[in-house]
């Protein structure tokens, strides 16, 4: 049986996919940052995801200050991967609000990562 995803990105891009289930996450040229921490280390900020489901957005203290996020869970197989900034209430952060954490832990490199 094939999984069918709700988004497959383009087959010649660098993609990240999730590391449980391989639904495709995120192309490379979406990625703005590898300098993130997330709750099980290290993560990066994307621009832009596809097939990420969000919850409820909840204000946190986050290491750079107070943030609205909603944590973000992978369409396909429900693991939990990070979470969406939907607010910043510090105005150094604002860059962030729209954005995508994704946790390494919970994605792998996929296309072209020779």
């Amino acid at each position: 049986m094939v999984k069918t995803f709700q988004a497959y990105l383009p087959p010649t891009n660098r993609t990240y996919s999730c590391v449980h289930c391989r639904a495709h996450l995120a192309s490379h040229d979406e990625l703005i940052s590898k300098s993130f921490q997330g709750s099980q280390g290290r993560a990066y900020l994307f621009n832009s995801v596809v097939n990420v489901a969000c919850g409820q957005a909840e204000e946190r203290v986050l290491l750079t200050g107070l943030h609205a996020v909603a944590d973000i869970y992978c369409e396909c197989c429900r693991t939990p991967l990070g979470w969406k900034y939907e607010h910043a209430f510090e105005s150094s952060q604002k860059y962030k609000e729209g954005k995508y954490i994704i946790e390494l832990a919970h994605m792998i490199k996929e296309n072209g990562w020779d």
